[in-house]
């Protein structure tokens, strides 16, 4: 295996270990790998301590000293080891065995015990379990507290210094896994502590809460402050009566020992655990798909504890680790409503499902099925999302059934269906990390999948991966980039497929590659011809020389990964766009491989699912056309109906249907349209104009206004199912809190509403909605409950046998011959473009704290505490023309509508382009956006928006927090915990030796 020396701390790299080679262990013959971190083959023969190691994803950080053991008779730290073959290792030596207790008495001087009254004491810290492994009775180093406050500045979590053993481990995570290089250690203070972008506070510095550092400390220094108080028997008592209880525990221990004393904590960490679940979960923010423990205590949530996720290990962000409280939020739907004149009133389940039920029944005979429509929630389950598409097709007789990816993700989809086959990224977020360049374009990935984005910023900082941006803006991967450069707005299209033109002129092109696996080249290189690079760059305004570096670039790697997102998906030329992007990946010869390949970033966390369950109008489910006859009759004798054959509306169709008076009623689950489609104005326009409206959802949104019955959903906590990721990987939820109120599961709703029209089904269980589902779906065949069981996953399509397929592609392309298709395209200027009236460029995008128009993370208290109001970001160079500061109020406005605004000036935004996040709790940005779309998916064209700003009198306060850490924070990057500054003080000695060791660099 290939490592990486970076000061002092070997960094795991991405290359596989090498062969299999024997060592001994304590005279016992055990293979492994060569270049295998030692800990990690001793720890499979036997347990021994290693408080500072963590995984083979942190890597040695060799702060601890307690791994120590005996090789070809030399004391070593096993986690700074690699394994050779033939190496003799001892690890129950009286040598090895006094290293490692000397080591970790030095760690008792650093952390006080008082494990029965630690909130921590769930068996789960590393340093109250080694003290019960080592049979711990005194300690030879008295603890000493050091001379720092305890920190409460930041909204989620404290560090309390004195607690802190100074192992390192919360630094290497933000270091080198999360790669936010915020956290250090002053080695060199007096009493060294963990650091906060050099200081001594976590408010106000770069840190992004992502919680990283609080899932890897093993013991009470890092903590979540919902977890203080709550965890423990004992430990919610006042502060003043918990320190005598400590002091009577410390004042007892040099006569008792610490045995009694353990032996309690033990008896009352078992109580613990019989009050406090613990659930598994998948996140329910972005698509990256995030999966951990779920700790509560009766509806109070305490820790999100992640660890055996296959995307994300310890991984997760603001959202995914703190961002739970809207569950018990005062403002979730309890009960169902109903319309009264202006307002709404409480009704029973019986008498709103009665009404919903009849007032569907008579449009639907009035009018036919046709002129009803279901929309499909992205962030309900597949089990849910499945069943209402049959109760579209089976119980309604419509296709007219779509979801929110028609406003981001189906032109990505239709990219990939035109060229390779499959709607899905081509691998997993780890062939992402191993490719030789990663290409992000028209993504914020930093801020819209920040999980993923840890892993290329790993790959990018350690492993020497480069990395390349195209964005109008310069968010965190920009900064962090190789090459940033800014393509005009809309025009994506043609510096791609310039690219894939330069390929072919210069002899880059993977000829024998296109020859054997790809059709269609000699027409798409005739449509090429327009797209010479001066083309590119006079059309693109970006400089020929830019474009020309980007090309060699992407020539030379080893492999390609491109990333994208709305800045491509939601422009007039989207499909055409994303279309381009697989065209380039196919003339370089990036598919087929383990590495390199396609990567639209799925928004929602179930929007691949539900476009996998059928939650379109042209598809059954896993994209089986319901045009297709033979596709058709399956499903009629599975669900012993008639099914419509022609094609449905989609939520763009359907709006101005309603318009046209064609759509009388529809029924929309846990989507938000009025925030969520462009145009604002012109949807609520057609929402006043339906002679029947049903919106399930958790809270009373926007588009609940417009609602004659509103139905009280559930959030993913309340309920089992499964998602599907954005790397196509199904992954299972299990019931953590029951069912808020009166509300309920939505797969409940749906069917008791299907029952009451006239269906049979008798579900129990999603498991037996997936068996239905699986039966009929080749993508899903082989997907099971049971096949998912906890953190199992599996990543479609799944054959019959469970055999997944982690990367597409491997053997070909699912079209009849076996090959890709390359597809031609030409160039149209964006519709709408800034004049001499409306001058300002408008893009917009997702902020890191919050989740699209914050229906779910304004609901947060930490999260509002941190960024608590909207702004627009204008240019440096923008206010000074203008005479802007930050916080000043203006009205902007578009050709479709207008909203009042505080600015916030900055160097993200360049030029006459602005900037505004979609956060929109006073009101939904899209009133500035209009209707213009994606001729091939209807997909809005929001990122082709031209304003104008009007300055207001009114100066306000900067809307960026003094908390925010995109306010002050400045990050101190460095290799990891650059453990050789300890060995460098003259009060650290390595266990086991006669002297003071003076390591030299």
């Amino acid at each position: 295996m290939s490592v990486l020396q970076l000061s002092g701390d070997v960094v795991y790299g991405q290359q596989e270990l090498t062969g299999e080679v024997h060592i001994s262990i304590d005279g016992t013959s055990v293979a492994t790998s060569e270049g295998e971190l030692l800990v990690e083959a001793v720890l499979r023969h036997n347990e021994i301590p290693h408080i500072c190691y963590h995984s083979p994803l942190m890597g040695p950080i060799q702060t601890c000293d307690t791994c120590i053991v005996e090789v070809d008779g030399k004391l070593v730290r096993s986690c700074g080891t690699k394994v050779v073959p033939g190496m003799k290792v001892v690890t129950e030596s009286k040598r090895a065995k006094d290293a490692r207790a000397e080591a970790f008495d030095v760690i008792l001087g650093n952390h006080m015990l008082y494990c029965t009254v630690c909130d921590n004491n769930n068996e789960n810290c590393r340093v109250h379990n080694t003290a019960l492994a080592l049979n711990v009775e005194h300690q030879e180093h008295e603890f000493k507290p050091k001379p720092y406050e305890v920190d409460m500045s930041n909204p989620f979590y404290r560090y309390d210094p004195s607690q802190c053993i100074l192992c390192g481990q919360c630094v290497q995570a933000c270091q080198t896994v999360q790669v936010n290089e915020t956290l250090s250690i002053g080695w060199e203070l007096e009493h060294p502590r963990v650091l906060w972008d050099g200081g001594m506070q976590i408010g106000g510095s770069s840190c992004v809460s992502c919680g990283h550092c609080i899932t890897v400390c093993p013991c009470n220094a890092l903590m979540e402050k919902s977890m203080l108080g709550e965890a423990g028997f004992l430990s919610g008592m006042p502060k003043e009566s918990l320190n005598k209880m400590i002091d009577v525990v410390k004042a007892i221990e040099p006569e008792m020992g610490y045995g009694a004393i353990m032996q309690v904590s033990q008896t009352e960490s078992v109580m613990r655990e019989e009050r406090i679940k613990k659930t598994k979960t998948v996140c329910t923010y972005c698509g990256v798909g995030c999966s951990y423990d779920v700790w509560t205590k009766d509806r109070k949530i305490l820790k999100i504890s992640p660890l055996h996720g296959d995307t994300n290990q310890i991984s997760t962000c603001v959202k995914g680790k703190f961002g739970w409280d809207f569950v018990n939020s005062k403002d979730r739907l309890q009960t169902p409503l109903i319309r009264e004149g202006a307002g709404f009133r409480e009704a029973t389940w019986e008498e709103a499902l009665s009404l919903v039920t009849t007032k569907l029944g008579s449009i639907k005979q009035q009018y036919g099925p046709d002129a009803l429509s279901v929309i499909i929630s992205s962030k309900a389950t597949n089990e849910d999302g499945y069943l209402m598409q049959k109760f579209a097709r089976a119980v309604v007789g419509t296709n007219n059934i779509d979801n929110c990816s028609r406003y981001c993700q189906s032109p990505a989809t239709m990219g990939l269906f035109r060229t390779v086959g499959y709607g899905g990224d081509s691998g997993s977020i780890e062939n992402i990390a191993k490719s030789g360049l990663v290409l992000i374009v028209g993504s914020n990935t930093a801020d819209s999948h920040p999980v993923l984005a840890t892993r290329v910023k790993r790959a990018h900082k350690l492993f020497g991966q480069r990395l390349i941006v195209a964005d109008p803006r310069e968010h965190e991967m920009a900064r962090r980039a190789d090459i940033h450069f800014r393509p005009r707005p809309g025009t994506d299209l043609v510096w791609i497929s310039a690219m894939s033109r330069y390929m072919l002129d210069n002899g880059h092109a993977k000829q024998e590659f296109l020859d054997q696996w790809v059709n269609g080249l000699d027409e798409y290189r005739k449509s090429l011809e327009p797209f010479t690079m001066e083309y590119a760059a006079r059309i693109c305004e970006v400089p020929l020389e830019t474009l020309e570096q980007v090309a060699e670039e992407i020539a030379a790697a080893r492999s390609v990964a491109v990333l994208w997102a709305m800045g491509i998906t939601q422009h007039m030329r989207a499909s055409d766009g994303s279309t381009a992007i697989s065209n380039l990946l196919l003339i370089t010869g990036n598919y087929m491989r383990d590495e390199g390949g396609a990567y639209p970033l799925r928004g929602h966390n179930n929007v691949q699912g539900a476009g996998d369950i059928g939650a379109a109008p042209i598809y059954y489910p896993g994209y089986q056309p319901v045009t297709d006859a033979a596709n058709r009759k399956k499903f009629e004798d599975a669900w012993g109906v008639s099914l419509p054959p022609q094609r449905g509306m989609d939520n763009h169709q359907m709006v101005d249907a309603i318009y046209e008076g064609k759509l009388r009623a529809m029924y929309v689950a846990g989507e938000d349209m009025i925030s969520a489609d462009s145009n604002a104005n012109h949807v609520a326009g057609a929402f006043e104009k339906l002679d029947f409206f049903v919106v399930q959802d958790i809270f009373f949104t926007e588009t609940c206004r417009y609602a004659d019955v509103i139905l009280p959903a559930s959030p993913a906590l309340e309920k089992d199912g499964t998602f599907s990721s954005t790397e196509r990987r199904i992954q299972r939820l299990y019931q953590a809190l029951p069912e808020l109120g009166d509300s309920r599961a939505d797969w409940k709703i749906t069917q008791d509403i299907a029952n009451r029209m006239g269906a049979n089904w008798n579900y129990q269980h999603p498991s037996e909605i997936m068996a239905e589902m699986a039966s009929l779906t080749p993508l899903y065949a082989g997907v099971s409950y049971e096949r998912l069981e906890g953190y199992k996953t599996l990543q479609w399509p799944v054959a019959p046998d469970g055999t997944d397929q982690p990367v597409l592609y491997l053997n070909g392309f699912p079209f009849p011959d076996n090959k890709a298709r390359l597809y031609p395209l030409d160039f149209r200027e964006p519709d709408e473009q800034p004049d001499a009236d409306f001058d300002l460029f408008l893009n917009n995008g997702r902020m890191l704290e919050h989740f699209h128009e914050g229906n779910m993370t304004a609901r947060v208290p930490g999260i509002h505490e941190e960024t608590p109001e909207r702004y627009i970001e204008i240019s440096e160079e923008l206010a000074k023309e203008r005479n802007i500061e930050s916080g000043r109020w203006v009205r902007v406005t578009s050709r479709h509508g207008s909203l009042v605004i505080k600015t916030l000036v900055t160097s993200r935004v360049f030029g006459y382009q602005v900037y505004l996040p979609l956060l929109s709790q006073e009101g939904p940005i899209n009133i500035l956006t209009g209707s213009h779309s994606d001729p091939a998916t209807n997909t809005p064209a929001y990122k082709e928006t031209a304003v104008r700003i009007k300055l207001l009198p009114e100066q306000g306060t900067n809307p960026l927090r003094p908390l925010n850490p995109r306010y002050s924070g400045k990050p101190t990057p460095q290799s990891g915990v650059e453990v050789e500054r300890k060995w460098k003080r003259k009060d650290y000695r390595m266990p086991g030796s006669e002297k003071l060791v003076q390591i030299q660099l």
